[in-house]
């Protein structure tokens, strides 16, 4: 996040007291392109879970993204056409570019 240089009026938003409604996970998708692109496999209960084990599907992403705050990527940079998540170097340069 310190490498992004926000502009004023940016929202940071912690998830974990204010989570996300069906709306925004569903908005998040549409703007990234799929649930798995906005899903953390890196979730602890990702593993808890047995998920890893799971053939999971688009509907079981989207289910487990409203059920828990973790499941989601972090951070997640949303615009008014675009929604780009995770810390890899790739995602982060990809944000770069729309800050």
């Amino acid at each position: 996040m310190k490498e992004l240089k926000l502009a004023a009026g940016v929202e940071l938003r912690e998830i974990k007291s204010k989570p996300l409604t069906e709306k925004e996970v569903d908005s998040l998708k549409e703007k990234s392109g799929t649930y798995e692109s906005i899903f953390s496999k890196r979730a602890r209960k990702y593993k808890e879970l047995g998920l890893n084990e799971m053939n999971l599907q688009e509907k079981d992403y989207r289910k487990y993204l409203l059920t828990d705050y973790t499941f989601l990527k972090r951070p997640v940079l949303e615009t008014a056409d675009q929604a780009v998540a995770g810390n890899s170097k790739k995602q982060v340069e990809i944000m770069k570019t729309l800050t």
